[in-house]
């Protein structure tokens, strides 16, 4: 039998080095999956939403550093990958999206399910593509799979039945993806940017996932200036662990030296961060120079007295050796300072913890942390979770943390949790769920999990709301509406569901319930910790519109009848407890 161009496609991705496709079947599909088990090199990963599929293709793409597929039949299925492959761009993750299409007889006739996928996928895709010719084929696929994987983003295919069908002509599957490439700025640029760092009588330094590849590059410099090292929470991983001059983050889950030590430096180095809060960013004062191999990121955050494309591991191997070495430590040492003090001032219900009920989402967080594998991969829900992962869950070279961080999608975590778990079958994985995200994709394909039996450990922060909604509605001066729901026994779901169940409700508990979890290894826990809602977490540096707004909020929820809750957010939150 000749070779078909869905053959044809599954043996190029299988080529590029893809191993798994997730996603849903159906009628427009068909051709492509009978293809890809005939091909039996992608493993195919039957999920019950395709939009859980993607955030776990995400996660997968990420932390591997391969392109993975995901799939949906024509119309719906197809809608549903769109939020997972925006996720895939923000996250910079290479994954291709197969897009099941309408017969090219029925293009453009509005036939039942058809979709434009140029005009559909346009914000999230890095190349679309319409097969409506087998000669296409093999120009399209690789097409698609070399722009996904060398601009480390979604790329999309849609190909109608009756092309995946057609015969492919004998087409070369080769494909040759070539290894990523080190670039630096000119000479003259360097030059530049080293007399701006001799000049300078303090530095310091914000990074962010650019810094994934070249944390000994960051360290070195930093020990070479004397300079604190604040990072985005993208950078937290690479920056924060076995660092003597790290200062924590700024931002709203801020916490340490971070936003003190970046508004006092006379230069400021950003070197790969897109950090999105301006804000945060110290203004005219401060000399800023940002790094970035992406050019579009240079100076969109904030204005910059010098922007340089290039990769950080190459820019500052060749930077490094002409930049002279500082003596001068002030700021350095004022900042270390702040950064220690506020680890202390972080510890009150960390410490506090085993005798407060309802349980303090520090005391579990910090817990976790204590408890989880040197080299645990966490993953965090967009919310209040991620306040307490910043904060309280503590890196080390081996150890990851992942999230829609620049996206800020919910009910990413478990999914991304199920992803990484298949590329790395046996290693620790950690999913901290808010209660909303959980209910809203990830409870369906638990199912999914507990068929393969996936020692996914998922925490569900259990507080009955939005919390982070709630919070960003006091802190724009808004009585919070909307926010709050009724949750099951979510540890009685997960059990009836054939998964592990564990509930939380009892401060005493929470070590040895953690514990439990993290030791089963015959499928996923679900652990239902019902966490006080009226926790908060403030920044180190809170900016004034924030102040204001949430004292706003309280004197309104005052007028409006709602005394008791105002009342029970201070006494949990001002250390009377």
């Amino acid at each position: 039998m000749s070779q078909k161009v869905a053959d044809l496609l599954w043996e190029m991705l299988a080529n590029a080095g893809v191993k798994r496709c997730y996603g849903i079947v159906g009628d427009a599909l068909n051709p492509v999956i009978d293809a890809l088990r005939r091909n039996g090199q992608v493993e195919f990963i039957h999920v019950r939403h395709e939009e859980y599929g993607v955030f776990a293709a995400v996660a997968e793409a990420y932390m591997t550093g391969n392109p993975v597929a995901v799939c949906g039949t024509a119309g719906p299925g197809v809608v549903h990958l769109f939020n997972g492959l925006m996720d895939a761009r923000k996250e910079g993750a290479a994954v291709i999206a197969i897009a099941g299409d309408v017969e090219t007889k029925l293009i453009d006739t509005a036939a039942l399910e058809e979709l434009n996928p140029y005009k559909f996928f346009e914000a999230a895709s890095l190349y679309t593509a319409r097969l409506v010719n087998p000669e296409q084929a093999r120009a399209v696929i690789h097409t698609a799979i070399l722009t996904a994987v060398t601009e480390k983003g979604p790329t999309v295919i849609s190909i109608p039945a009756d092309i995946a069908s057609a015969d492919a002509k004998e087409q070369s599957p080769e494909i040759r993806i070539p290894a990523a490439p080190f670039f630096r700025p000119s000479d003259s640029d360097l030059n530049r940017l080293a007399k701006m760092i001799d000049d300078a009588k303090s530095v310091a330094i914000f990074g962010g996932d650019g810094c994934r590849d070249a944390r000994e590059e960051v360290l070195q410099l930093a020990e070479k200036l004397k300079a604190p090292v604040g990072y985005s929470f993208r950078g937290k991983q690479w920056l924060e662990h076995d660092n003597p001059n790290a200062v924590g983050m700024t931002g709203l889950l801020g916490y340490g030296g971070a936003y003190g030590a970046i508004h006092d430096a006379d230069l400021l180095l950003m070197l790969g961060t897109d950090f999105p809060f301006s804000e945060f960013l110290p203004g005219e004062k401060v000399k800023k120079v940002q790094i970035d191999k992406n050019p579009k990121h240079i100076g969109r955050r904030t204005a910059i007295d010098l922007g340089l494309v290039g990769d950080i591991k190459a820019t500052l191997g060749t930077l490094l050796p002409n930049v002279s070495a500082k003596t001068e430590t002030r700021l350095l040492d004022k900042y270390l300072e702040d950064t220690k003090s506020f680890h202390e001032l972080l510890q009150h219900y960390v410490v506090k913890g085993p005798g407060i009920k309802p349980i303090r989402p520090e005391f579990l967080a910090a817990t976790l942390s204590e408890l989880a594998a040197d080299d645990a991969m966490f993953f965090v829900d967009t919310g209040t979770a991620c306040i307490w992962m910043a904060r309280h869950v503590t890196g080390s070279r081996n150890r990851r943390i992942f999230g829609s961080f620049s996206w800020a999608s919910m009910a990413n975590a478990a999914p991304n949790a199920f992803g990484a778990q298949l590329a790395y079958p046996g290693r620790q994985t950690i999913a901290m769920c808010g209660d909303g995200g959980f209910t809203m994709l990830a409870l369906g394909d638990l199912l999914t999990q507990v068929e393969r039996k996936t020692p996914v450990v998922q925490i569900i922060l259990n507080n009955g709301s939005l919390d982070f909604v709630n919070i960003e509605q006091q802190e724009a001066g808004i009585v919070p509406f909307g926010v709050e729901f009724k949750n099951p026994n979510f540890a009685k779901v997960a059990e009836a569901m054939g998964a592990k169940g564990i509930r939380l409700e009892n401060p005493e508990d929470v070590r040895e319930g953690l514990a439990e979890a993290l030791a089963h290894n015959a499928g996923p826990v679900v652990i239902d910790a019902v966490v006080d809602p009226f926790a908060l977490s403030l920044p180190s540096h809170v900016p004034w519109h924030t102040a204001t707004g949430y004292t706003l909020s309280l004197a309104k929820q005052v007028l409006s009848g709602k005394m008791d809750k105002v009342i029970t957010t201070i006494e949990r939150n001002v250390g009377l407890i």
